[in-house]
């Protein structure tokens, strides 16, 4: 097992800038994640009342109110297994995680399941708002390297 840390921006034989790149969203996706988790339960908690962490974490992993958010949980268990793997981080690896993320993270009413219930929790928390804020940032971040000719 590797010593090394997710979220550690630092890697013997990793490309610098696409480790500091998955290591972003990474960072991006685990708030917003933790921000419609909190969306979730208060929806939740104002139909069936207030649960206690061991019945919230049964509902996170068990319930179908919680089940779309399992998208993102993937998505991030499969960035911490690029990030910790004994093969290196390159380009090519942060580059296809943000173009997924940004097909994933596109709010749109006639998308897939994924993306109807994103849109509408953008549409209805202001928290959810502010982190894609955030995720939107680390996509330009990678709009702005590519016009300037840093990402292969």
């Amino acid at each position: 097992m590797s010593a090394t840390l997710p979220s550690n921006p630092k890697r013997a034989g990793d490309d610098p800038g696409a480790r500091e790149k998955l290591v972003a969203l990474r960072s991006a996706l685990l708030r917003l994640h933790k921000t419609l988790i909190d969306m979730e339960r208060r929806v939740y908690e104002k139909q069936f009342g207030a649960v206690n962490v061991g019945e919230f974490f049964r509902l996170v992993v068990d319930h179908p109110q919680f089940a779309w958010l399992h998208n993102i949980s993937e998505f991030v268990v499969r960035i911490d297994e690029a990030l910790t793997a004994d093969a290196p981080v390159l380009p090519a690896d942060a580059d296809t995680a943000v173009t997924l993320a940004r097909k994933m993270f596109e709010p749109t009413a006639d998308g897939d399941g994924f993306q109807k219930k994103y849109f509408d929790a953008i549409q209805s928390d202001p928290n959810v708002v502010m982190e894609h804020g955030e995720l939107a940032r680390v996509f330009l971040a990678e709009d702005s390297q590519d016009a300037g000719g840093k990402s292969s």
